[in-house]
């Protein structure tokens, strides 16, 4: 289960990455925002998840 949780986090911040990138592209200050959140929120899980599972 820890792997799935780092796996899913790894890909989050892709996927936030990749918004921040296009929304730059795009000249579109939204998306940049949602790629950011994306990206932060994913940080945060892989985190914690990896906190909680150590104990």
């Amino acid at each position: 289960m820890r792997y799935l949780a780092v796996l899913l986090a790894v890909l989050g911040v892709a996927l936030g990455v990749f918004f921040v990138v296009y929304g730059e592209q795009d000249d579109s200050p939204g998306g940049q925002l949602i790629g950011v959140a994306i990206a932060v929120g994913a940080l945060v899980y892989g985190v914690r998840s990896l906190r909680r599972s150590s104990r």
